[in-house]
């Protein structure tokens, strides 16, 4: 690039009246939504966002995705926040750019399908409040549970944008399942179900470069409705595989405000604007105000949650995720999930079985839900398995998939896993092919009639209808019936300011002040002492007042010529004194003064529901409790026949790993 064109193209950078390109590139923003989802576990809050609302509804984006994903489930459990408020507050301060939510289907906004009335009332409400456009997926690619939502979305008159989830069985784009027919495939079937746009979403940042050159350039070929290319950047390759689609024509890229950018998050919006400046596909946005943005965000924003994000890797890339491909997400899922269980060590193999129960289960995509329902049956498989038996903890969720209840796989589960899963299944030993959510009962007059008295709306209801045990602890909070616990309550910059300063005072040595006393006058009573430390010796004085001696000064000498003298052995090192006793932990409740078997918490989680009550009967490996561990359901069995004498916790309780959930006697 010569001087003069470099000239011409800062102006033009700077120059609001800049000529528009021929094909500008459309921007979707995915800072409020999957930024701070990948980032810092979709912890952003709504207060957070509507500093930089009303600037980042004038940059220009073809939309801003604000809801749906893990934000549903996090405001309400962890941010005693209304998930349909965030929708409405958003809207009187960003009128002109569209809002998108990530809907996952007949999972809506869950971890399972749910009954076809809950699916369809969901969408209509998420309508009302103020969605525009649906980014909807299904985590199998069966877009047999698309059948409820999509007519939904267009009878409210919205934007039906049908995802196809990308992933690989192959290093590179290709392979006997998940090639370029397929994807083809599945986007027919896309645009015959009537979707205004279609995505390709690589949740895992698994897309090279000249492999998404050559499948948009295919799906443009192929299908009528505009091409959308949403990729993560974990792997390091998306800016890269962004600007590769744009050569071959993508219509709309993803990319995030810097301050959310990168790590397992998505490509920063600055570089592309200033890579395409005065090409075909600039974007017209202007520098200058997403400047502005950034220098809020840095300021006003980040501060409150920079201690969630990973401050273990320098790296903010992790070329890891080609080889087990498993999401941001999920790989800190699973982090947590085995610090927690003191197992971290474990977790290079946890990665050699991931694979492996990727293969058994179908070879199904790694998102959500299906990236937990993997994810979790890996651990339970390294931490519970033994050299005779596999799978010998089947989580809820898996006997759920080898029944049918999510959908088609793209491969045929393992029928030895399939059977050894539905072995007992309520539902049935015989796995259904029909659309999953066809066997469900409706739940809708069940949540109304749950939430009585309680609910003031259906917004209220379907908190609940989607998540019965957090949802109806919320709505408590949410009306005053019950006290938030102090956890939920949101950071002040006075606190990181605060917090910042400790830190400060901490990495220079200055917690413990010193008190600043004036040394008194030496007595008669100061004797002298030669102190010796590793080689050197000092002189001290030491002034005994009271029969308390008292050190007055301490200088270095030199150390005298020692006379040459035979080798002495070294005195025995005193025996160290006797570390203090731990303090006990309190007895879990179950525990306390009850005689019988205990039944233990595998792994830390939260109680869903108890099946039996004190003193019901029970026989050994009958299900006593469910247990959600990492957002999946396990069924505990009782360890032993005999009769409930005590339950440890209640519904929606948090228990440790270790701690007495019931015992039998």
């Amino acid at each position: 690039m010569n001087k003069e064109t470099a000239v011409k193209m800062t102006k033009m950078n700077y120059d609001p009246k800049r000529p528009k390109a021929e094909n500008p590139v459309k921007i979707e923003d995915l800072s409020l939504r999957d930024g701070h989802q990948s980032l810092f576990a979709t912890r952003g809050r709504t207060e957070d966002m509507l500093p930089v609302a009303e600037m980042m509804d004038q940059v220009g984006f073809w939309a801003m995705e604000v809801w749906g994903g893990a934000t549903f489930d996090t405001m309400h459990r962890f941010l005693n926040e209304d998930p349909w408020e965030r929708i409405r507050t958003l809207k009187k301060y960003i009128k002109k750019t569209p809002f998108s939510m990530l809907l996952r289907g007949q999972n809506l906004v869950g971890y399972r399908n749910y009954a076809d009335d809950v699916a369809k009332v969901f969408v209509e409400r998420a309508a009302a409040n103020g969605m525009d456009i649906f980014r909807t997926f299904d985590a199998l690619n069966d877009y047999r549970n698309f059948e409820i939502v999509v007519p939904a979305i267009k009878a409210a008159g919205k934007h039906f944008q049908g995802c196809i989830c990308y992933t690989l069985t192959e290093p590179r784009l290709g392979g006997e399942v998940y090639n370029i027919d397929y994807y083809v495939k599945k986007a027919k079937d896309l645009e015959a179900m009537g979707a205004d746009t279609i995505c390709i979403k690589d949740m895992a940042g698994l897309i090279a470069p000249y492999d998404a050159f050559e499948l948009v350039a295919a799906l443009k070929k192929a299908v009528k409705p505009p091409i959308h290319l949403h990729s993560h950047f974990t792997s390091g390759m998306s800016a890269l595989s962004m600007l590769k689609a744009v050569e071959a024509g993508v219509d709309i890229i993803d990319t995030v405000m810097a301050p959310y950018a990168y790590r397992t998050a998505h490509a920063a919006i600055e570089p592309l604007v200033m890579a395409l400046l005065g090409t075909n596909r600039d974007t017209g946005f202007d520098i200058k105000l997403l400047a502005k943005i950034n220098d809020v965000l840095e300021k006003e924003v980040m501060p409150k949650y920079k201690h969630l994000l990973d401050d273990t890797k320098v790296s903010i890339i992790d070329i890891n995720v080609l080889l087990h491909q498993t999401p941001g997400g999920m790989l800190s899922n699973l982090v947590n999930q085995l610090k927690e269980m003191d197992a971290v060590e474990r977790i290079d193999d946890v990665f050699a079985e991931l694979p492996k129960v990727r293969k058994d289960l179908g070879q199904i995509p790694l998102v959500t839900p299906t990236s937990q329902i993997v994810g979790v049956q890996t651990v339970m498989n390294v931490l519970f398995d033994t050299k005779e038996e596999r799978y010998k903890r089947i989580t809820d969720q898996v006997k759920d998939l080898c029944y049918g209840l999510y959908g088609k796989t793209a491969v045929p589960i393992n029928s030895d896993v399939q059977k050894k899963a539905l072995k007992g299944y309520a539902r049935g030993e015989k796995p259904i092919t029909a659309r999953a959510a066809s066997v469900l009962d409706p739940e809708l007059e069940k949540a109304k009639e749950a939430t009585k008295g309680l609910a003031k709306d259906i917004d209220d209801v379907l908190i609940y209808a989607l998540y019965p045990v957090t949802g109806l602890k919320f709505l408590k909070w949410k009306y005053g019936k019950e006290a938030p616990p102090v956890e939920t309550k949101a950071r002040t910059m006075e606190e990181v300011r605060a917090e910042d300063d400790l830190v400060r005072k901490a990495k220079a040595g200055l917690l413990a002040e010193k008190p600043q006393k004036k040394a008194p006058a030496p007595s008669d009573l100061l004797r002298k002492f030669n102190v010796f430390v590793d080689g050197e010796y000092f002189e001290v004085g030491v002034d005994a007042i009271g029969g308390a001696p008292m050190v007055n000064y301490a200088r270095p000498m030199a150390a005298p010529v020692a006379a040459p003298t035979a080798a002495q052995t070294p005195a025995p090192a005193p025996a160290p004194a006797a570390a203090p006793e731990a303090p006990k932990a309190e007895a879990p409740k179950a525990a306390a003064d009850t005689k019988g078997t205990p039944l233990t918490a595998p792994m830390p989680g939260m109680i869903v529901k108890y099946l039996k009550n004190v003193g019901d009967s029970v026989k050994e490996g009958e299900t006593l409790l469910v247990l959600e561990a990492m957002k999946m359901e396990n069924a505990l069995p009782a360890p032993a026949t005999g009769t409930v004498k005590a339950l440890g916790f209640s519904s929606g309780d948090s228990v440790k790993k270790g701690d007495v959930l019931a015992v039998v006697g």
